[in-house]
């Protein structure tokens, strides 16, 4: 099934979010509970637990947004599989930047 067939379904929204030490977990409203390894999204990988927790679902639970991290997760990248699309450039400047504002 190629993206553009997911689209136009029907996806389920969020309903509640979990954040272990290594594993970011969604339960959808169609009963499933997705998990995948918060190594996916290097941004929540390296926030405090404080900011990891400090979310907000967004679009209708479409998707989750922190604001302290900037970072944004889609139901459909989370049903897909699909880890952060982030280049190493971009998140390497983002620490940088979070390391000198500490």
């Amino acid at each position: 099934m190629t993206s553009l067939m997911i689209e136009s379904l029907l996806l389920p929204t969020i309903q509640q979010v979990t954040i272990k030490d290594d594993t970011l977990s969604v339960d959808v409203s169609d009963g499933r509970t997705i998990s995948v390894p918060l190594a996916w999204y290097p941004r929540l990988l390296h926030g405090s637990v404080a900011e990891r927790n400090e979310y907000r679902l967004i679009v209708q639970g479409s998707g989750i947004h922190w604001s302290q991290l900037d970072e944004d997760i889609n139901i459909k990248n989370l049903i897909l599989g699909q880890p952060s699309g982030e280049s190493q450039k971009s998140f390497q400047a983002w620490l940088k930047h979070r390391s000198t504002a500490v």
